[in-house]
């Protein structure tokens, strides 16, 4: 069944043929925004026809905001001017027919003619629909679009976020601007290939997260001398079961116990006191 034809650019208020192809994109949306006030269902509650007719106004506005599209419907109705015209032509010579002979001569061409206007006609149509349809469909997907992901980037605690925790460290110290990322890759180095550090900003202290590659080593650092005495690092672990595998290691703890004197005992201490806090409740 061959759909009915509508001109878009009459639905919105706006000149057609070539007045019409003339309209610019602003032009189109200003007529189109004048339209849809005036007749917005909301506006005519008891129409009932009101939500169709609406739904037409924005068919006609997307199809000739649309420039593909638009160019069709140009093509469309050019089509049908000059069938028209050629139309009125005809029925012109047929009212000044003196004769049988002048009528069968000219009918021996028109058929041709009206023949490929009709074909030309249809195939505009076909692409016009598809383009319809087209229109439609992107319609459609704009209302189901996902929210847009938000752009990770390599060195944020949310790429850290879906490592083993077993193998990250936080770390912090007092002084913040005595550690960069390259520092604190060097000094954690000593326990094994550090992956990636991760410096927190802070107004009044220093911290990171350091990942390294192996569990054992996050092990081995953890409560280790780092750094400078002047400025040590407290390094925690991030996961709680790597501070209950750290408070087991007596021998580690023996030998923190050597390697330092009673001044660093405190900061031992408060690691300790920390790691505590972080102990899971049995």
């Amino acid at each position: 069944m061959k759909e009915e034809f509508v001109d878009h650019y009459a639905l919105l208020g706006l000149p057609s043929g070539e007045e019409g192809a003339k309209l610019t994109e602003k032009e189109i949306s200003k007529a189109y925004k004048l339209k849809a006030l005036e007749i917005h269902p909301d506006k005519r509650p008891d129409d009932p026809y009101a939500h169709a007719n609406f739904q037409k106004l924005k068919t006609s506005y997307e199809i000739l905001k649309d420039e593909k599209a638009r160019k069709l419907f140009d093509d469309l109705l050019r089509v049908k001017r000059d069938q028209l015209h050629r139309q009125s032509q005809q029925d012109s010579k047929r009212r000044k027919m003196v004769s049988d002979l002048e009528a069968r001569e000219r009918a021996a061409f028109v058929p041709d003619q009206v023949f490929e206007a009709i074909r030309e006609e249809e195939r505009i149509v076909r692409k016009l629909k598809e383009e319809i349809d087209r229109i439609r469909a992107l319609n459609s997907c704009k209302g189901q679009a996902p929210s847009p992901a938000v752009p990770v980037r390599p060195n944020t605690v949310r790429a850290v976020v879906r490592l083993d925790k077993s193998k990250v460290l936080k770390v912090s110290w007092e002084f913040k601007e005595d550690y960069s990322a390259e520092r604190l890759k060097e000094v954690f180095s000593e326990f094994g290939e550090v992956e990636d550090v991760v410096i927190k900003s802070s107004k009044k202290r220093g911290s990171a997260l350091v990942v390294m590659s192996t569990k054992e080593a996050a092990l081995a650092a953890t409560g280790s001398v780092c750094g400078s005495l002047s400025n040590p690092l407290l390094v925690l672990p991030v996961q709680p079961q790597a501070a209950e595998e750290f408070l087991r290691m007596d021998a580690e703890n023996d030998r923190l116990n050597n390697l330092v004197g009673a001044g660093f005992l405190d900061f031992e201490r408060n690691i300790l006191k920390k790691l505590e806090k972080v102990r899971p409740s049995v």
